[in-house]
């Protein structure tokens, strides 16, 4: 099910306190990706994401999903301690009610080379647009079922590195991209973008798992990154944005 925000112009999968599970533009609006060409830490790169929407005339409640770097996957504690930080800037935005929030995000930790501190790597918001073609921004997923247990009982096949462990934790990520899309009525044909992170050698089961199912119709962009908690080895997320930005 998904859920209006009319002050952005863009509707949104609720999800938990810190992200939504993605956003699609509202008929008459497309979305706009940019991407810093360095990367800037957390309160400097909001102060840049509001000048540059508020340049394109645009409210700050047009911001509809970013792109994070940090420098090393968190523990739950230390995760839970970060997004409660994350979204205090979001509430003074007018886009977190203090439960509901309907920004899209992927947090990643880059292997090599990792910033100091969490930083932005891009961000999208809503504009007005005389196309017709959809615009949507899925949000980063990994092999992390649903639900209110700890992230040891919820991630699939736990610590279990073996290929049918990897080939189950990529599946599953696959298929989590797919529920979202649909739940706005589309697939990865739609897609202009698919991204996925991880340390690990997944090309053993890109043919069956990416390539067979249509995800890589526009290729894969494979970021040398962990998601953001300890013992989840791989996540992706996808787009269709038709105009994309490096600042």
């Amino acid at each position: 099910m998904t859920r209006d925000f009319p002050a952005g112009n863009y509707r949104f999968i609720p999800a938990v306190f810190q992200y939504s599970s993605g956003v699609a533009a509202d008929p008459g609006f497309e979305i706009e990706r940019v991407r810093f060409e360095r990367w800037l830490p957390l309160a400097e790169g909001f102060a840049k994401v509001a000048d540059y929407i508020r340049g394109a005339g645009r409210p700050l409640t047009s911001f509809c999903d970013c792109e994070l770097r940090s420098p090393a996957a968190f523990t739950e504690a230390g995760f839970l301690a970060f997004n409660q930080h994350y979204v205090k800037t979001l509430a003074e935005w007018g886009l977190f009610d203090g439960s509901v929030n309907p920004v899209a995000r992927s947090n990643v930790c880059p292997e090599i080379d990792p910033p100091a501190e969490p930083s932005f790597y891009a961000f999208s918001f809503t504009r007005p647009s005389a196309a017709i073609t959809p615009a949507f921004v899925i949000a980063g997923g990994a092999e992390a079922r649903g639900g209110s247990g700890s992230y040891p009982e919820r991630i699939v096949r736990y610590r279990d590195l073996s290929a049918d462990g990897l080939k189950e934790k990529v599946g599953f990520t696959v298929r989590a991209m797919e529920s979202r899309m649909e739940a706005f009525g589309f697939g990865w044909k739609d897609t202009t973008g698919v991204q996925a992170y991880t340390v690990h050698d997944f090309h053993p089961v890109v043919t069956e798992e990416l390539v067979s199912r249509g995800a890589m119709r526009s290729g894969l962009t494979w970021h040398f990154a962990r998601p953001p908690v300890v013992d989840l080895e791989y996540e992706m997320d996808c787009r269709r944005v038709t105009r994309e930005t490096v600042i």
